[in-house]
């Protein structure tokens, strides 16, 4: 079976290589469901380790629905991802009725060839799941990250297995995957899991100081961007 962590650094890289990992999937920001590294930390993941290196290619936080000038960054992206010599891929595009946006995926899929492609945890939001299935089949996708559309994959077990049925695309469990769960969805016929096995660690004392965390922006059902008139209005004040 083979196992992908997540991780979100060098040094998560090369411990999840060190532990038998088949390959890793590489983001910044677990926090917030995981955004796309730096170029740096590709490069630097992809030098030292010898197990294939996908990449996450999601621009921000929050919902899968993007603008256009998010979309022109995501193919940016896959195109340095080209040029470092990255294996995989990993992202994709909903519309606003939670369906799957077929030709910006598409166009994504097309664009990160020859690598393989995952539809990334989106998929768990996505209101006909067999159908949505079919369409990504049918554009080329490999592989299908998914927690069977519940909080954790353990939960989705039957809706994994079934899918898994449906479609000759890998089926990957994530989603609180751990060592006490793992070989269930062996069990059930799937040939892939997903997990970060995080541990936290470089523990600092952070008493009186103010947090750095901002919750106005941790929001699902909308994205920040920087405001015209707020910011003129800003200058103005100022010049």
């Amino acid at each position: 079976m083979l196992v992908e962590v997540c991780a979100n650094s060098l040094e998560s890289a090369i411990n999840a290589q060190e532990a038998g990992a088949d390959r890793i999937e590489l983001c910044s920001e677990l926090g917030v469901g995981g955004i796309t590294p730096s170029m740096g930390l590709i490069r630097l993941v992809k030098e030292r380790l010898s197990i294939p290196v996908h990449v996450l290619l999601r621009p921000r936080s929050g919902h899968f629905t993007y603008s256009d000038t998010e979309f022109e960054v995501m193919k940016a992206d896959i195109l340095a991802c080209k040029q470092l010599g990255v294996d995989g891929i990993v992202s994709g595009i909903l519309k606003e009725n939670f369906s799957v946006d077929v030709e910006r995926t598409r166009a994504l899929v097309e664009l990160s060839k020859p690598m393989h492609f995952t539809f990334h945890r989106a998929f768990d939001w996505v209101a006909q799941s067999m159908e949505s299935l079919e369409v990504l089949e049918e554009i080329g996708v490999d592989t299908v990250l998914t927690s069977g559309q519940f909080p954790s994959a353990e939960q989705g077990l039957q809706l994994l297995e079934a899918w898994q049925k449906h479609t000759s695309m890998t089926i990957m469990a994530g989603g609180g995957v751990s060592p006490n769960n793992a070989l269930l969805f062996k069990e059930i016929g799937l040939r892939a899991i997903h997990c970060s096995g995080t541990s936290f660690g470089n523990t600092i004392a952070l008493q009186g100081k103010i947090s750095m965390n901002s919750t106005k922006h941790l929001v699902e059902d909308a994205f920040a961007s920087t405001n015209v008139e707020t910011v003129r209005k800003i200058v103005q004040a100022v010049k």
